[in-house]
């Protein structure tokens, strides 16, 4: 498998995607159940543009603390300038890959949909943010499984390379579309206790699409279908001919498309 450093979803409208696809009740049910509450020091790693830590800030005011960290100085730029101007909430760009202990302790470590990027990684990058939780600090892990692979109806075409499409992300571009039912054992082999586990439904679509989820799937097609011209070369009129099947498929009120979200949670037992 190659190791890629580079993002996946690397674009110029990452930060308008990000934005449209984040969903302030979701974010606010899944912290909930994550342990968030006021008065606690929150790291939130991959922030991206900052919508999801000032969610979370709301949920630890009075007297609590957040700071989100990203690799993309140009997501953190827009976070501190759209949300960074309250007190208790701080951003800052740095490698989630590498040790993070300059940042501090935490009572609470917040990582969503972070380690489906980082397949080869992602069981290393758990231990590296054990590293900065408090005694008794809890380690939140929430990602996606069987990612973009269930629909129904597919057409017959786009059924058999949408698979394929999937297996060239994981082995070239380091992306791991079966990460959630992994979070789990990398929460017990790291040594965690009290591990809990928890299953939602991030996607649930069916009639009419929503415009936000129609941006945020039609972006991702273009992304990462245009890495990889060749896999396109025996579907009938190539990349862009699958583009429109794909778009067509999602805008048929018939289709029914669903995404689980795994979360997982557990306790750091270190003195």
């Amino acid at each position: 498998m190659h190791k890629s450093n580079a993002y996946l979803m690397e674009n110029p409208d990452e930060i308008l995607r990000l934005e449209v696809k984040t969903d302030p009740a979701a974010v606010s049910r899944q912290a909930l159940w994550c342990g968030v509450k006021p008065g606690i020091r929150v790291l939130d790693i991959g922030c991206g543009p900052g919508k999801t830590t000032a969610i979370l800030h709301e949920m630890i005011q009075p007297g609590g603390y957040i700071m989100g960290v990203d690799y993309s100085q140009a997501r953190i730029s827009h976070a501190r300038k759209q949300y960074g101007m309250k007190h208790g909430m701080d951003f800052s760009a740095c490698n989630f890959r590498e040790p993070l202990d300059h940042l501090g302790q935490f009572d609470l470590v917040w990582v969503r949909f972070i380690l489906e990027y980082y397949r080869a990684e992602s069981f290393d990058m758990v231990g590296n943010f054990k590293k900065v939780l408090k005694p008794g600090g809890s380690l939140c892990l929430l990602d996606l499984d069987y990612n973009c692979l269930s629909h129904y109806e597919l057409p017959p075409l786009i059924k058999d390379l949408l698979p394929k499409i999937m297996d060239r992300l994981e082995d070239k571009y380091n992306f791991d579309a079966y990460a959630g039912r992994k979070l789990y054992a990398y929460l017990y082999d790291h040594g965690f206790k009290d591990i809990q586990v928890n299953i939602m439904a991030h996607h649930i679509i069916y009639g009419r699409m929503n415009d936000s989820d129609f941006f945020n799937w039609m972006k991702k097609i273009e992304v990462n279908a245009k890495r990889l011209n060749d896999i396109f070369e025996d579907y009938p009129g190539g990349y862009k001919a699958f583009f429109i099947d794909f778009k067509n498929f999602l805008l048929n009120p018939r289709r029914f498309t669903y995404t689980p979200l795994i979360l997982c949670k557990g306790k750091n037992p270190n003195n």
